[in-house]
């Protein structure tokens, strides 16, 4: 065995046998109880980060552990491969997508192996294959057949001169994020998913059917469901368009879960494409200019959050439906069509964006609500303004007086009875618009007939293939100038038809993949026999950034695929982990026109205090302050990366595994720190020279223990126990701590020589090789096999978890906490099954007492069981 603990030959050396005896290929046994284990994805952007190297050992870390303990596990990995960012890398590069994915998804897989994780290649996918995107339109047909999938009219954003659609993230102050031109809100036609369909039951399961799901993350899922209960109502107008007809049959609706406050209305806002808004428009120029500025921007509901609120009158009124009164009608930057019916109405008593909103322009402000013990003040806002638990309603004419509950049933009632309104319920999920005119991703499998219009590509000619030669130059989708690509004939007619060249959302890639690995190689079907064994998964990981869409949209995938009879689980994740980032410190320097300069840290003389805060930081190039901005996601951007693929060449993998995990608990952030790392690297060469130390030693007899070595085995066994709960409730900082003091208990043992000294040092060191592995596979393989621990237990790999021993557990002696008048003076042994006489007898005959007495005589003694005894003098 060599002296010297060199990571790349040890790691060499364990990956090589693995790949030899193809370690990690799984497949379905009856016989074993399964597990399924799997981290998300990764977008092949190049290079892994260090929250991809987290994210994978602590997956690697629990598949070792269970495959231990007898489960056939499962740990599969693919490629998230279809997205803009490899388009954008074709714009700048001038490459084929196709090309620059491939290149990547092959050095990202060399780094995933050189890290060891014990992964079954023999089910990767990559989302870009068309044995893979081929069932994704199979799905989408049949999605087609039973109504789930449908096609409508969509608002977009345009760029006017790349000719191009745009996500919401590449408009950017209202302009392209390419080109910089103003971007144009356009109605195209695009397919959408009725997960509005599956509204009740996912969130009736998110409440009752995830325990195993972080708490945080089922609330974000209900919030985005967003079911409410309310009254959908209508304001009556006698507002005619150009052609004499009443718009919208003389009714403007809006859904208020604050129907309490309906006498409280002063305006009503409706959005920028509202047919109201339009007509106004028309004869108004400068509400006309002021909707265009509204449709510039995002369309999500989030960025209309962000903006500031704006607004104009229209000119417009409609009628209160209680009063009868005029009530203004709006236009409002805020106000999304595409959420119920595209208009609100304004209560700017009681909801704090309608009040600063009124303040803003000028607006009447009633109050209707009225909370006990409380002042309103018409200027500034206060919480109970909006309070529903402790309100009651005033100035409300017929509904004053009322509780909350009571004065919606009595609004809704009377509405009802008048023909305007009723109780509803309503949801803030919308349809799954998955329809994207952008070139890298899945052919939708349509085809355009000038006699037929649009008809579904037969399931013989699956799956359309998309080309994969073509170079974006940002001129537009380029699937429009591919002939070769566009025509073909229709499948009811015959005649000459073309391709639909929108490509679909690549949230439909990530919404089954983990299915597909139980069934990677099935041509015949899109899941067999696989996903009947392997689903549900039993733990995810992934990070919070996807908690809410990606983990819907699966959700929902898997109820369409239960039932069209595909899958036989309703939820696809039994147990979610959600692994925090890794952060590092940042500086920067903001020039007068660079903009924003990042540093790394080893570029500048950095002054920290006695807690290592930063004080200052100047950069060595020319001695000029720089600015510290604290804990910040790692980034290349920011200049605060660190590669793995550095860490590996210099400490080897083994350090990187085993600093990511003990630095934090799973679940929290990652402060990055570089002594911490070298300290990693310190316990494994610890642990590599005290496995030389076992080496020389000769094979220890199966003799009875003597006192030291019992010592040993019971601490070890003690830091087992502890460490076996810690694995099996995924805390994984203390398994390695757990490990750490298993080391320091070996390096401590003095007993050498003693009975039974030897065979305790090697059963407890073999001990400590099985608790590490998970952790670092290659040191502890490498340490197993030169040790020769296989004689005796089998191949590391399928090693047997190891058992605490009981009988270790059971001391001859205790140790007690010695006091001297209350104060701690040092330890006493005594007998397990002493009595309290035989422990004062010991106490008081102790060297620590003797000392600290000073020749006092003992008046009392106070003995708490297996704790201390304390001797008042």
């Amino acid at each position: 065995m060599q002296e010297k603990y060199t990571p790349s030959d040890v790691e060499r050396a364990a990956q090589a046998a693995w790949n030899a005896a193809d370690a990690y290929r799984v497949t379905e046994d009856a016989g074993k109880k399964k597990f399924y284990a799997c981290s998300m994805l990764p977008y092949p952007s190049g290079k892994l980060h260090m929250g991809h190297v987290r994210n994978y050992t602590i997956n690697d870390m629990l598949t070792r552990y269970l495959r231990m303990n007898g489960y056939n596990v499962l740990m599969p990995m693919g490629w998230d491969a279809f997205g803009l960012p490899a388009e954008n890398a074709a714009l700048k590069n001038g490459v084929p997508p196709a090309k620059w994915t491939y290149d990547n998804i092959a050095y990202m897989k060399k780094q995933m192996q050189a890290m060891g994780l014990a992964i079954d290649w023999s089910r990767e996918i990559a989302t870009c294959d068309p044995s893979y995107y081929k069932w994704n339109q199979w799905l989408f047909l049949k999605m087609l057949e039973k109504g789930i999938a449908y096609r409508k009219t969509q608002v977009v954003n345009w760029d006017p001169v790349d000719q191009t659609v745009l996500a919401n993230e590449q408009v950017i102050d209202g302009k392209g994020w390419r080109t910089g031109a103003v971007v144009e809100k356009r109605e195209i036609p695009g397919y959408y998913l009725k997960i509005t369909d599956y509204a009740e039951e996912l969130l009736d399961h998110v409440r009752n059917r995830l325990p195993g799901w972080p708490e945080r993350v089922k609330l974000m899922q209900e919030n985005w469901i967003g079911k409410s209960e309310g009254v959908r109502f209508a304001f009556t107008h006698g507002i005619r368009d150009f052609d004499g007809r009443l718009i919208g049959d003389g009714r403007m609706y809006v859904f208020t879960t604050r129907a309490d406050t309906i006498m409280g209305v002063t305006f009503v806002a409706v959005a920028p494409e509202h047919p109201l808004a339009a007509h106004a428009a028309r004869t108004n120029a400068k509400l006309a200019n002021f909707i265009d500025e509204c449709k510039k921007g995002g369309t999500t509901e989030a960025e209309l959050a962000l903006r500031e609120k704006e607004g104009m009158p229209t000119g417009l009124v409609v009628f209160h439906p209680v009063t009868g009164e005029p009530v203004d009608v709006w236009v409002g930057n805020y106000v999304l069509m595409g959420y119920g019916d595209g208009a609100v109405m304004g209560v700017p008593g009681h909801d704090e964006r309608d009040f600063a909103f009124a303040l803003k322009y000028n607006l009447p402000i009633m109050q209707v609500v009225h909370v006990d013990g409380e002042h309103y003040d018409y200027k500034h806002w206060n919480d109970w303004y909006a309070d529903k638990e402790r309100g009651v309603t005033i100035n409300s004419d017929i509904f004053s007086g009322f509780s909350y509950e009571d004065a919606v049933a009595a609004v809704a009632h009377h509405l009802q009875q008048k023909g305007l309104g009723e109780l509803k319920t309503t949801w803030r999920l919308r349809d799954w618009g998955i329809s994207r005119q952008r070139y890298w991703g899945t052919p939708i499998p349509i085809i355009h007939c000038d006699e037929h219009g649009a008809v579904p590509v037969p399931e013989r000619d699956l799956p359309v293939v998309l080309p994969q030669d073509c170079v974006p130059d940002g001129s537009g989708n380029p699937l429009n100038r591919r002939e070769d690509f566009l025509a073909c004939t229709c499948p009811v007619c015959g005649k000459p038809a073309r391709r639909e060249t929108d490509t679909m959302d690549t949230f439909v890639d990530s919404s089954w993949y983990y299915m597909r690995y139980c069934d990677p190689k099935n041509d015949q079907a899109m899941v067999a026999e696989g996903a009947d064994y392997w689903m549900p998964m039993d733990q995810y990981i992934g990070g919070i950034e996807h908690a809410i869409l990606h983990l819907l949209y699966a959700r929902f995938w898997t109820k369409v695929m239960r039932d069209l009879g595909l899958v036989k689980v309703d939820e696809p994740f039994t147990r979610l982990l959600t692994q925090g980032m890794v952060l590092n410190e940042a500086f920067s320097r903001t020039g007068d026109k660079a903009g924003k300069q990042y540093y790394w840290a080893h570029d500048l003389d950095i002054v920290r205090d006695e807690h290592a805060n930063v004080l200052s930081a100047t950069a060595r190039a020319d001695g000029l302050p720089v600015t510290y901005e604290g804990w910040t996601t790692m980034s290349k951007s920011k200049n605060n990366g660190v590669d793995p693929q550095d860490l590996i060449d210099k400490y080897g993998a083994d350090t990187a595994r085993l600093y990511t995990m003990f630095t934090a608990p799973p679940e929290a952030t990652l402060e990055w720190n570089d002594a911490a790392l070298e300290g990693s690297f310190r316990f494994l060469r610890r642990l590599w020279n005290f496995g030389v130390k076992v080496a020389a030693q000769p094979a220890g007899a199966n003799a009875a223990a003597g006192k030291q070595a019992k010592a040993l085995r019971y601490e070890v066994h003690t830091v087992l126990k502890q460490v076996d709960y810690d694995y099996q409730r995924m805390q994984y900082n203390t398994v390695v701590s757990g490990a750490m003091k298993l080391l320091n208990a070996l390096e401590d043992f003095k007993g050498g020589g003693e009975a039974g000294a030897d065979g305790a040092v090697r059963e407890c060191f073999g001990i400590l090789l099985r608790v590490l592995y998970p952790v670092t596979p290659h040191i502890a393989q490498s340490l197993w096999t030169e040790l020769d621990y296989t004689r005796e237990h089998g191949e590391l790999l399928d090693a047997p978890w190891p058992k605490v021993d009981e009988q270790a557990l059971v001391q001859d002696e205790i140790e007690l906490v010695l006091q001297v008048n209350g104060k701690t003076r040092g330890s006493v042994r005594v007998p397990a099954g002493a009595s309290r006489e035989e422990i004062e007898r010991i106490a008081t005959a102790s060297p620590d007492f003797a000392k600290f007495a000073a020749g006092a005589t003992p008046r009392k003694v106070i003995v708490v069981p297996g704790r201390l005894v304390n001797v008042v003098v």
